[in-house]
């Protein structure tokens, strides 16, 4: 059978891992400069923990994990039974109770419920695992793929937004991805539902309004009308959506529009609040108003972000909000929370596309020691001495010709050999050629490491 891989995963070769890790380390760097702890949370959840928590769209592509074994006595009938349950996208403890995390907010707020009584408040904690969505696989889109998140719980101050808004400028900057932040207010979509009819069309318009960019607006419109969103409300959508300009020109329109409704006047201030934050230490033109921005997941409830590459046709590359009543689906009531996640795997699609990681960040072994038939061991001992220095190496595996040895090196990218044949040991002298300038060299054992220090 020719080996493969399940669709939407992926393999990670030395080069391609490199890159990662330094994104990876470049968003924790900046997580722990704003005080935030790590935590992990296991792969799998209890299905009642995920199901029902990330809307109608959302909950269809969590990955059920089957029992191990069924508990009927009626095995083949009821498990056809099940089995037709799961796949209409219901769940059946017959059949499953667990399923692979969809994103890690949930098993946060599931972890903060368990723990409260023991946290200290506000609790913030970082995140960077993987995630599982039963998705179709297509360019930055995959079945396995990593979030790097960063959440507050216990605190309703705007302070939170606004970190986590530089948390975005700082990690963007280092990684050398130019961004904007789009940034909404939940209370502004709710006043929208309001003015729609109900609160209740919130949840329907939120879910089309977030395909705006993937969809187009006729298609939006098609969705808005087959939710039962009357004609006139639509335009009323459309001309919300449509609301474009300078940060001053955006408030200006939004206000008019939400008149006197007091949740919307409340995101107004809201976001207003956090803008001119934000530009009080950052003096860029990073974050911007969308009034397009939805984020269909249910639990938000006030601010939202959305990141996206400048120059680089690519979804968001980041995302999050606040969700004032997480905890509370697991019955622990008035924890405020807030969070945001970085999409790593795009983010390193992006990288890729814009050329921008660093040149060496493939450096592995920095040299190469050469087997000479010497003993072995004054092999080791240079080794390790060049390891005790800081300077990664490895010794070639057998006592080969010099062309076989040479040629390991340069396919690995390894800058330096080094040599001690017998004249060599019996002077404690070692000898070291660059491979890129072809230069050569002696240096004592005592003195090797300089060689690597230049």
């Amino acid at each position: 059978m020719k080996p493969s891989l399940p669709q939407g995963t992926r393999d990670f070769s030395a080069a391609v891992l490199r890159k990662r890790n330094f994104i990876f380390d470049s968003i924790r760097n900046v997580f722990e400069l704003y005080g935030f702890e790590p935590l992990e949370t296991p792969a799998m959840e209890n299905i009642e923990t995920l199901m029902g928590k990330y809307g109608e769209e959302g909950d269809k592509l969590i990955f059920k994990i089957l029992n191990n074994g069924l508990n009927h006595p009626d095995k083949h009938e009821t498990a056809k039974i099940d089995f037709d349950a799961v796949l209409n996208g219901k769940t059946s403890k017959g059949i499953t109770e667990r399923a692979l995390r969809y994103d890690l907010t949930i098993p946060f707020a599931r972890y903060v419920a368990m723990h409260h009584g023991q946290l200290s408040f506000p609790f913030k904690r970082y995140q960077m695992q993987p995630v599982w969505r039963a998705d179709r696989p297509q360019r930055g889109r995959y079945r396995e793929f990593y979030q790097c998140d960063a959440d507050i719980a216990g605190s309703s101050s705007l302070l939170h937004e606004v970190e986590l808004a530089l948390i975005y400028i700082n990690v963007f900057k280092a990684l050398k991805v130019p961004v904007e932040i789009h940034i909404n207010n939940r209370k502004i979509l709710q006043a929208l539902a309001e003015l729609c009819g109900s609160i209740a069309n919130m949840t329907n318009i939120t879910i089309a309004i977030d395909k705006l960019d993937k969809i187009g607006w006729e298609k939006v419109k098609a969705e808005l009308i087959e939710r039962e969103i009357s004609l006139d409300h639509v335009n009323t959508i459309e001309k919300y959506i449509s609301i474009k300009g300078s940060k001053d020109a955006i408030l200006a329109a939004l206000k008019q529009l939400v008149g006197n409704n007091e949740t919307g006047q409340q995101g107004l201030e809201e976001m207003n609040q956090i803008l001119q934050n934000i530009e009080a230490v950052n003096n860029s033109s990073t974050v911007v108003i969308d009034p397009s921005l939805a984020r269909g997941l249910n639990y938000y409830t006030g601010t939202i972000f959305e990141v996206k590459a400048l120059g680089v046709e690519m979804g968001s590359i980041g995302g999050g909000g606040r969700y004032d009543d997480l905890t509370g689906l697991f019955g622990v009531k008035g924890i405020a929370g807030v969070g945001i996640s970085f999409g790593v795997d795009r983010i390193y699609d992006v990288m890729e596309e814009l050329n921008v990681f660093p040149e060496n960040i493939q450096q592995g072994s920095v040299a190469l020691i050469f087997q000479t038939g010497v003993d072995i061991q004054h092999l080791l001992n240079t080794a390790m001495q060049l390891r005790s220095a800081g300077i990664a190496c490895e010794i070639f595996h057998e006592n080969a010709k010099f062309d076989k040895q040479f040629k390991y090196a340069e396919k690995k990218s390894i800058p330096f050999v080094v040599i001690l044949g017998e004249e060599e040991v019996k002077l404690h002298t070692a000898l070291v050629k660059n491979l890129g300038s072809g230069e050569q060299k002696s240096y004592s054992i005592n003195d090797l490491s300089k060689a690597f220090k230049r």
